[in-house]
């Protein structure tokens, strides 16, 4: 049987975990799972673009687990009371090809995205970084503003956004979930940066758009770059990462979706695995300025995946779900088909 985690039984798992405690295991899995960065099978994502959006396929697998996530990126979407990323994903058997879990990766992928950006962030930022801004404030943005408060001790973060209601909306739930936080609205980008030990820009449009220029930079400032993630898609002026250190997931994948598709493709960039398993230096002087330039890679979510499965069948949460259609004979498919008794093939745990 495969287990299915619908957004119900994501939300339950979720309570019962605890957010803190999900986003930190969550952190520790993703750290994990790029220090052991070889024994993956990779590939850049299977993307199909529209002219409002675009849908991507997401697999990577190793030795015991295959995992894939189907998400799309729409930003018009919210004028239809949809969200801007839906996603779900399968984690599999390797040995078998059977699918073990079924989840939703909607809520997951919000979650796993703030826990990588705390990850890198606690591998480029400057020791004793408190401030942060966050230039994007939507369906992401408490994810973000939490994680780097409660895993990274950030205690003053300062926000804009074009729509203000989407500003109002993250200060009312920090205010709640994060009272110690101390939360500054600013007029502008401009004045959200200023002084700021990291910034997090995490817009949606699907444009050539430039959030940060090089006016903005300070010394040592590290930029947590996580909108700019499909062709045609970007947040950062170039110069900024012509002078920067330039971090990314897959190099592969970020040349054609992320900010760095604005230069040329000999432009140095290091991988985040290398920095993590200690085989390249991520900051190499305080005064360096860092930038993470995210799309979001598959092994994230292979790593969100793995612990969802994990401790949903600890905490007993989620369902049984009959996915795979067979009888007591794996050969005999058209009489199963004709059969209608319900009965599914028995997988060994």
């Amino acid at each position: 049987m495969t287990r299915l985690i619908d957004v119900p039984a994501m939300a339950a798992l979720v309570r019962q975990v605890g957010l803190a405690s999900f986003m930190r295991q969550l952190a520790q899995r993703i750290r994990a799972d790029y220090q052991r960065w070889p024994e993956f099978e990779k590939s850049a994502r299977l993307a199909s673009h529209s002219a409002v959006g675009v849908i991507e396929l997401m697999p990577v697998s190793d030795a015991a687990r295959y995992a894939f996530k189907y998400v799309n990126g729409h930003p018009g979407n919210t004028t239809l009371g949809l969200p801007t990323v839906m996603a779900f994903g399968v984690l599999a058997d390797v040995a078998t090809g059977y699918p073990r879990l079924l989840s939703e990766l909607t809520l997951t992928t919000a979650m796993r995205t703030a826990a990588t950006s705390v990850v890198v962030a606690a591998a480029l930022a400057r020791p004793g970084s408190r401030t942060m801004a966050l230039i994007g404030n939507g369906a992401q943005s408490e994810f973000q503003a939490t994680a780097f408060h409660d895993m990274l001790g950030i205690d003053e973060i300062r926000l804009f956004d074009i729509d203000e209601q989407a500003t109002i909306k993250l200060r009312r739930n920090l205010a709640a979930a994060a009272p110690a936080l101390r939360v500054v609205v600013a007029a502008d980008t401009a004045a959200a940066v200023r002084g700021a030990d990291i910034v997090t820009t995490v817009t949606a449009d699907k444009a050539y758009a430039t959030i940060l220029t090089p006016d903005m930079m300070e010394p040592g400032m590290h930029i947590n770059a996580v909108g700019g993630d499909c062709p045609g898609k970007t947040e950062i002026h170039p110069d900024i990462l012509r002078q920067a250190r330039v971090i990314v997931e897959y190099e592969p994948q970020s040349r054609i979706e992320g900010d760095i598709q604005q230069l040329p493709p000999e432009f140095p960039v290091v991988e985040l695995w290398q920095v993590l398993s200690g085989r390249r230096p991520g900051r190499e002087s305080p005064l360096q300025v860092t930038v993470f330039d995210s799309v979001g890679f598959a092994l994230e979510d292979y790593s969100a995946l793995c612990l969802i499965a994990d401790l949903a069948e600890k905490h007993g949460i989620g369902m049984e779900l009959p996915l795979i259609a067979a009888g007591d004979d794996p050969k005999d498919l058209y009489g199963f088909a004709l059969a209608g008794d319900g009965s599914v093939l028995r997988v060994a745990a």
